[in-house]
């Protein structure tokens, strides 16, 4: 079955603000998403998501309350909720293979429906802006298009994306909204940031640079983060790449130069030296070939577990 808003078909294609237009509700939520003050969230609770990350966990889960991502120029950030049993999944998509993505988004909640009681899956949608290489446009529709070939029923209640998420300054294009986050018991999702962003940060972010495909991160059934292990190939050219100047990295490793976050270049700038220091992964980095384990302390802040099952 389709992609429903208020219980009707979406006719696709067609644009994200035709779309809104059709549909008022639909609009006025994302008038008021736009409207919000940006919210810190702390690293107590939270789980944050890189791009081509997923993540996915329910309101029983006791050491997660808060799935959030940010940093999404062309990018768009897709909630998917069952609102019978509240399971939640958020991942941050770039556009690489949104045909593979979905699936995964869907069965990943599904994995959690299996006893659900009533209830529907509703989806949200938030990121990109009106980019000159209309990357943002491409990719809502993908999303929209992907969503609406899925089997189940799937109600879309929030698109803020591409001209629907955009602002000009000085003839310059930009997002409106950056990051949002999701409070698992009570399903809001609201405007946010987030200055820390878990464990290993660099090394999850090298696995997307070298294209690594869209990956889950965390087993809701032991709470624990699993990074890993991964495998990439040595990042071309590195060393020039680090000898260049800010603007070169932004015009060249950036989707929409002008509209990344102030801290993007310095985010490459890591990323680069990591993946100079480590051409690929080893066992330094994954000792035994074994995945990265953390837990949540009981003050909600993330732990390294030192061997599996311990």
């Amino acid at each position: 079955m389709p992609l429903l808003v208020e219980g009707r078909r979406v006719r696709l294609p067609q644009s994200a603000g035709d779309l809104v237009r059709a549909h008022p509700r639909l609009e006025e939520r994302a008038r008021l998403l736009r409207g919000q003050s940006v919210q810190q969230v702390g690293p107590q609770g939270l789980l944050y998501v890189q791009q081509r990350e997923l993540a996915v966990t329910s309101p029983k889960d006791g050491s997660i309350s808060i799935l959030g991502s940010d940093d999404a120029t062309t990018c768009h950030i897709v909630v998917l909720r069952h609102t019978g049993n509240g399971a939640t999944c958020l991942t941050h998509c770039d556009g690489t293979d949104t045909k593979a993505e979905v699936p995964l988004i869907m069965s990943s909640i599904k994995s959690f429906s299996d006893h659900a009681q009533g209830g529907r899956l509703e989806v949200h949608l938030v990121g990109g802006f009106s980019d000159d290489r209309q990357l943002s446009q491409k990719l809502t529709h993908q999303l929209l298009s992907e969503f609406d070939r899925q089997e189940e029923d799937i109600h879309l209640v929030t698109l803020c994306v591409t001209e629907l998420n955009d602002r000009e300054e000085n003839e310059n294009h930009f997002p409106i909204i950056y990051g949002i986050a999701v409070n698992i018991k009570t399903a809001e999702i609201y405007r946010a940031s987030f200055p820390d962003r878990g464990p290993e940060e660099e090394l999850r972010a090298a696995r997307a640079l070298t294209g690594g495909p869209m990956i889950s991160i965390y087993d809701a059934e032991t709470e624990q983060l699993r990074i890993g292990p991964y495998s990439w190939m040595p990042f071309p050219h590195v060393d020039f790449w680090l000898q260049q100047d800010d603007q070169q990295i932004l015009e060249n490793l950036s989707t929409s130069p002008l509209a990344e976050p102030p801290h993007f270049v310095q985010h490459i700038r890591s990323t680069l030296m990591f993946l100079k220091k480590h051409p690929s992964p080893t066992s330094v980095l994954f000792p035994g070939n074994k995945a990265l384990l953390y837990k949540k302390n009981e003050g909600g802040l993330w732990e390294k577990i030192s061997c599996p099952g311990s």
